[in-house]
């Protein structure tokens, strides 16, 4: 990724097809927008412009001359964001899915995660990581590191030289763990406020820590109780998982039977308007309004559930009663480190839930890309900050160039007459791999003063 440094008071003007999402809309494309950018922040949106570009050049006080003009075949999207990904199991992706999750935990991830007190193999293995997610146009994604407060510092470091905006989580695990990868409690819990305070020490723009107790399994009522706290003290966002699996929910009723596995986090401070819960396939209704009540928001992970052949989530309720509802790739359990990916997986398990319902509607790949972006913004607490192109938001943008050379996909403008949406919904319905450094798309952070691909 190339650095181009801008100052703070020029500006980035763009003119040509620009495509968001609203709360109203689901998808909103601007075929003739102009949006200018000062330093990191979206100054206008002009959605027509006509023969207006002198006129906003001289309300806003740039240069006609060096605005940006799109190419035909180019236009601008949101950045997409990772809400869920296992930076550390990205070292086994694509294999292990012979067995269930709380299997599949103990054979392939505990083993792998315990590897990474070895500083070096993390740095090399989170460089990858890293970079993979980038390539695959994630701007913003929520990490879990490990046990290792060290490692997971060394993740925040590389994260943060790369550009990409993140959440860095310690992960946390005092019972129901291999002999060779669990904490004691007061020493997760020590070791989690030191991992906090390098965090502070460093003052890094756009990397923050995220509170992180693995799962319900796996932390103490005392461990529960401790990183609340830390949350609290510290005003920072907590990360976990919830109802991913039936044998996971039955291990936690085992643990926990006079209450569900929702009421045990929310019974030791850990729901919030600042809490991220992966999966929650599970949920009943009651669990479900208690999410919404406290304002948690869930990571969709639909290439995962399906692979670790956990469940499917039903998308649609969670909308249609008001919660936070974002994308994740939850690599490894997800073989794919592509958002583009996790919008064309939520929407094929949704259409599979509407082949035994009647009059169940499944959501649409319009619904599928707000998740990937607004959607996921809301989830992280990013809204003020990212998500669409609103105005007074910070531009994190991708730009998309469907006429690239070896584009993994064709357009037939003059024989078929695709239009914008017809090429937009093909790339919404694609799994992009980056293979030989030619990418359809680039990322454009001008709060990073970068443009690379």
């Amino acid at each position: 990724m190339s650095n181009n440094n801008l100052e703070a008071s020029e500006w980035t003007v763009f003119r040509g097809t620009v495509i968001h999402s609203t709360h109203e809309e689901a998808v909103v494309p601007l075929k003739d927008a102009i949006l200018g950018v000062r330093g990191s922040q979206i100054k206008f949106l002009s959605e027509s412009v006509g023969g207006n570009i002198d006129d906003l050049a001289k309300e806003y006080g740039f240069n006609p001359k060096d605005v940006k003009h799109l190419k035909d075949g180019q236009f601008l999207i949101p950045g997409f964001i990772d809400t869920h990904i296992h930076a550390p199991q990205y070292v086994f992706t694509g294999t292990g899915y012979d067995l269930p999750l709380m299997e599949w935990l103990d054979k392939y991830t505990f083993p792998t995660e315990s590897k990474f007190s070895d500083i070096k193999f993390a740095d090399r293995a989170y460089s990858k990581a890293v970079k993979r997610t980038i390539k695959h146009g994630t701007t913003t994604a929520c990490y879990f590191a490990t046990l290792h407060a060290k490692a997971a510092v060394k993740l925040a470091e590389i994260i943060d030289k790369a550009g990409q905006r993140a959440f860095v989580g310690k992960v946390n695990m005092d019972q129901n763990s291999p002999k060779f990868y669990v904490e004691k409690t007061e020493n997760s819990l020590s070791e989690t406020k030191w991992f906090i305070e390098q965090m502070n020490e460093r003052q890094y723009s756009r990397v923050s820590a995220v509170i992180t107790p693995r799962f319900v399994p796996t932390c103490t009522v005392g461990l529960m109780d401790g990183l609340s706290d830390l949350a609290k003290t510290h005003n920072l966002p907590i990360q976990s998982h919830l109802c991913e699996s039936k044998n996971e929910v039955s291990f936690v009723k085992k643990l926990h039977p006079e209450t569900s596995y929702t009421d045990v986090y929310n019974d030791h401070g850990l729901l919030s308007e600042r809490t991220i819960m992966a999966h929650c396939v599970y949920c009943d209704d009651k669990e479900i309004e208690l999410l919404k009540e406290t304002g948690t928001g869930i990571a969709h992970c639909p290439n995962s559930n399906t692979f670790l052949a956990s469940g499917i989530l039903d998308v649609r309720k969670l909308l249609e009663r008001k919660v936070k509802v974002g994308l994740g790739t939850d690599v490894s359990g997800g073989y794919n480190p592509s958002i583009l990916d996790a919008i064309r997986q939520s929407v094929g398990v949704s259409k599979l839930l509407a082949v035994d319902r009647e009059n169940y509607s499944p959501i649409s790949y319009q619904e599928a890309f707000r998740l990937a972006t607004l959607g996921g913004s809301q989830v992280l607490g990013l809204e003020d900050k990212i998500g669409n192109f609103e105005v007074g938001k910070e531009f994190d943008a991708l730009l998309i160039d469907t006429k690239c050379a070896d584009s993994p996909f064709d357009t037939f403008n003059d024989e078929y007459a695709d239009d914008l949406m017809d090429i937009f919904r093909s790339l919404s319905s694609l799994v992009m791999t980056a293979t030989s450094g030619k990418f359809t798309w680039q990322v454009k952070r001008s709060s990073q003063g970068s443009n690379g691909s």
